[in-house]
């Protein structure tokens, strides 16, 4: 019987080692702290493959996908509309977390020291058909409670989750504004690579540091990169505005829109900078 249970956990390692998985989760997150029953919701894909692995929204894919294929018929496309603007790479040989993201008008490769600390519980459940079992950890000022499969052998997990002994199918946060669902796997025939769009400039590599500095600063003044962009102009009903006027007003919109976005995931970045405010 052992021997039996021994072949049926190889055959399970190399059937899921030698595919490129697609696993597709919901993520469901509240942004506003003073407004917890708003709950967004974005379906996010994670892609496996032998050697990294891309995590990524899929409404993002979509609208990069198509972009992409508008202009190679010299055609130009708005992008589709999409909550969530990362994509997280994980080099799963070297164990190394990168991410690529927007700030303002520019493209930044960030490299992040992830390191998670796991305490595995003798709490068992059981998530599409898959026997499941509790860990936690501290991550980005959030406590999270994570249920992970060994019928998976793949340490990875959605987002910047990953190091338990199989893939992670659900993870929250204690305050449940961030929560992570399972929802279908699929096999991929070969290797995934993401669809760049060719017009997008390539990003500029960033220290975490300098990343969450940049990142703090567009949250202070959202519209500095539009500054001496905008002209003088007059509206559809003939009235004269100036480019500081536009601006004035786009910044405005855009600090009442960042006010309500007070709850993000890592919530660390927040808080430390307020610490800092009051020194």
């Amino acid at each position: 019987m052992r021997s039996l249970l021994k072949l049926s956990f190889i055959f399970c390692i190399v059937l899921f080692s030698a595919q490129n998985k697609e696993f597709t989760y919901e993520y469901q997150f509240i942004s506003d702290s003073a407004d917890p029953k708003n709950v967004n919701s974005e379906i996010m894909i994670l892609n496996v493959g032998k050697e990294k692995s891309y995590y990524y929204s899929l409404d993002k894919y979509v609208s990069d996908s198509t972009m992409n294929q508008e202009m190679k018929k010299g055609l130009f496309a708005m992008p589709r509309p999409f909550n969530i603007n990362e994509i997280v790479f994980k080099d799963l040989k070297n164990k190394t977390i990168s991410f690529e993201t927007k700030v303002g008008d520019a493209n930044y490769r960030v490299e992040q020291n992830v390191n998670l600390k796991w305490n595995l519980l003798n709490e068992f459940d059981e998530i599409l058909n898959h026997k499941v079992q509790k860990a936690t950890t501290e991550f980005g000022g959030r406590t999270w409670n994570a249920w992970f499969s060994k019928d998976i052998p793949i340490q990875d997990g959605p987002y910047k989750f990953s190091g338990l002994p199989g893939l992670i199918l659900k993870i929250e946060d204690k305050t449940l504004s961030h929560k992570f669902v399972l929802k279908g796997i699929k096999n991929n025939q070969s290797p995934f690579e993401y669809p760049y769009r060719k017009d997008e400039a390539r990003e500029t590599k960033l220290s975490h540091e300098a990343y969450i500095k940049t990142y703090l600063q567009n949250r202070a003044d959202p519209t500095a990169h539009l500054i001496g962009k905008i002209p003088d102009q007059r509206d559809s009903e003939g009235n004269f505005r100036t480019g500081e006027q536009i601006i004035r007003e786009i910044r405005q919109k855009l600090l009442e829109k960042i006010s309500k976005d007070n709850n993000i995931i890592e919530i660390d970045i927040l808080k430390n900078a307020a610490k800092q405010k009051k020194k």
